[in-house]
């Protein structure tokens, strides 16, 4: 995520726009995980629930603190859809929602390669900064993360996509890369829109509805079993003093394919 960024040896950021030519083709892929948010199973940090309400490492980032999961907040599902909700709590202070399919201990689903995709309508407002991300399980030497949107609100004209290698032992040798995707002006807040990545061992590519965006040579570190993540953050280093009182992250489905046999 963006805070990480500082010290990273490697970053490159450019604009992109949508290839209409690069279309997705899961014709030889299976569903392997198929969330639908017609219920929710949720618990703080499990186990036993097919999501915990933080990251795995207890690693809160941004503006909002991403608390335990209460009757109506910050999850709420209804008609096969998942509303993460940000709001001030009575002190003032910004709290919101995470999901992450594994917990402490490395139980439930992750996956090496295949596609991973969010269909997800986002919040408008300066301040707000909606992710779906994937996770590395070994992190014993390195964090391999990669970012299939990041949407910084005061950029209502793109997302970002980014993959990350965070050297646990000497964060300079860290790296990202990253691309701004163009897209309409609002239109990430008009409509649901898909995000994916299609990830094998040469290649991670980035799809915006099921076209690709961007391709990135896939790092060594990244070779093995991911996880999901998905949140509502804040900040993220831009200030929230325009910020809306409340907000919503509407969310459709989370899916994972894998090569058929």
């Amino acid at each position: 995520m963006k805070k990480m960024l500082l010290g990273c040896a490697f970053v490159v950021a450019t604009t992109v726009s949508m290839r209409a030519d690069a279309a997705l083709d899961l014709a030889k892929y299976e569903i392997a995980f198929d969330e639908q948010f017609d219920s929710l199973s949720v618990s703080p940090w499990g186990p036993g629930t097919r999501w915990i309400a933080h990251t795995p490492w207890n690693g809160d980032f941004g503006d909002a603190k991403f608390v335990n999961p209460r009757e109506g907040f910050p999850f709420t599902t209804k008609d096969g859809i998942l509303r993460i909700e940000a709001r001030r709590n009575e002190s003032g202070k910004w709290e919101s929602g995470l999901l992450a399919s594994v917990d402490r201990a490395g139980n439930g689903f992750s996956q090496k390669y295949g596609y991973f995709e969010v269909r997800a309508k986002f919040p408008a407002g300066k301040g707000l900064w909606p992710a779906f991300w994937l996770i590395g399980i070994d992190r014993s030497t390195h964090t391999s993360e990669i970012d299939v949107v990041e949407h910084y609100g005061h950029a209502p004209e793109r997302y970002t996509a980014s993959v990350h290698v965070w050297d646990r032992k000497e964060p300079k040798k860290s790296s990202t890369v990253h691309k701004r995707v163009s897209v309409k002006a609002g239109s990430l807040y008009e409509d649901f829109h898909t995000y994916g990545v299609l990830i094998d061992e040469q290649w991670t590519r980035f799809f915006f509805d099921r076209q690709e965006v961007w391709r990135n040579p896939t790092p060594e570190q990244h070779r093995q079993p991911m996880y999901v993540l998905v949140n509502l953050g804040l900040g993220a280093g831009w200030p929230l003093d325009e910020a809306p009182h409340s907000a919503e992250m509407l969310v459709d489905y989370v899916r994972v394919w894998r090569a058929k046999p």
